[in-house]
């Protein structure tokens, strides 16, 4: 079986792939196996950083890797903090206070004007040269609470309000976040590609 470079450092994110691809027939292993660093995620678009941080991990481990590039995007702060979301609060960045400024940007802000969306772009690179790297995209439309809300998740999901569900992200159950999530909607496509590839080799 081929082994795949999970190109992150978010334990989080890591936990979420491993669940995204229990069933997929991949050996996917993180990228911190074969301790490769971070990537220096210099573009500006999460499609540029997420080949930026495959590039840097095929380069380094000379294998094939999947990179996510992940955030939020609130409408009343024209797509802030978007490709900025962790590290929204700038030098030593939590999630939590990644969320209170966040809510503090948005203080008076009606809850009609509060819509907001998860954005993930997923990469799949096959070397560091590949001039055709496979990339995958989901979104996952929401609102931002005005207070954070429940204890599961990570990153904005406590204050991430989920219309059909009636509740926060973070009040998911982790099963059902991976079938509704911007990851696993990306997932989902990129394992579809990476399925058909395999059959036609």
């Amino acid at each position: 079986m081929q082994k795949i470079i999970l190109a992150s450092g978010n334990p989080g994110k890591l936990k979420e792939f491993q669940i995204l691809l229990a069933d997929c027939n991949l050996d996917v292993r993180p990228q911190s196996e074969y301790e490769v660093s971070d990537a220096d995620e210099i573009g500006l678009t999460f499609v540029e950083n997420a080949i930026i941080k495959a590039r840097h991990a095929c380069e380094a481990t000379g294998l094939p890797a999947i990179a996510d590039d992940s955030g939020i995007e609130v409408d009343a702060l024209k797509g802030a903090p978007g490709i900025y979301s962790a590290r929204f609060s700038g030098e030593g960045a939590t999630d939590e206070k990644n969320n209170q400024r966040l809510l503090s940007l948005l203080v008076n802000t009606p809850e009609e004007e509060r819509s907001a969306r998860y954005q993930c772009v997923l990469v799949y690179m096959e070397h560091a040269k590949d001039p055709t790297p496979i990339i995958c995209q989901g979104t996952w439309e929401g609102r931002i609470l005005d207070t954070p809300v429940g204890e599961n998740g990570f990153g904005y999901d406590p204050l991430f309000y989920v219309p059909e569900y009636k509740c926060s992200s973070a009040e998911l159950d982790k099963n059902l976040k991976n079938k509704i999530s911007h990851r696993a909607k990306a997932m989902q496509k990129l394992l579809a590609v990476l399925q058909n590839k395999q059959t036609h080799v």
